[in-house]
């Protein structure tokens, strides 16, 4: 006795080609997740035009957040006695660094190629993660390894600058 998926060539056909769209659809996913994650940070990083854009001076670091006066540089900014920066490991008290103001706010997000490599840092992880989709689900063994590749260089990148 044979199973109906075995005697049905149709069939297999169908699997494959559902397995194809599901495993495509959450690699897709998890990629456009790593870039609306990375874009909330990245967009005031890389669209410096007409933002606040200066250094802080880090005083103080509580547990989630850094605070310092800031010093602006470019037109149109004005100094501040107090913005907050989210702390990192690589953000210390006592060291400048520099940021661009967030509009409306006293946030202040790491600028320069440290910043715009930080602020990537999501998405570098979900190219990992989605490579491992597309190997496993897709069997596109060539294209998880440009995505783990380009996930390992921007989280290299990002690593090294910051």
């Amino acid at each position: 006795m044979s199973s109906a998926a075995s005697s049905s060539p149709g069939a297999s056909i169908a699997l494959r080609f559902g397995r194809m769209l599901v495993m495509g659809a959450v690699a897709v996913l998890i990629l456009v997740a790593g870039v609306w994650a990375s874009w909330g940070t990245a967009q005031h990083v890389m669209l410096t035009k007409g933002r606040e854009r200066g250094t802080v001076e880090v005083a103080r670091c509580g547990e989630r957040s850094c605070t310092g006066a800031f010093a602006p540089l470019s037109a149109g900014a004005r100094a501040r006695d107090r913005v907050v920066l989210e702390k990192s490991v690589a953000v210390r008290a006592g060291r400048t660094y520099p940021v661009v103001v967030k509009p409306g706010s006293d946030d202040v997000v790491r600028s320069g190629p440290a910043g715009v490599l930080y602020a990537w840092v999501p998405l570098g992880g979900a190219l990992l993660l989605a490579s491992v989709v597309v190997a496993g689900g897709l069997r596109l063994t060539r294209l998880a390894w440009v995505l783990a590749g380009s996930g390992i260089a921007l989280l290299t990148g990002a690593f090294v600058a910051v």
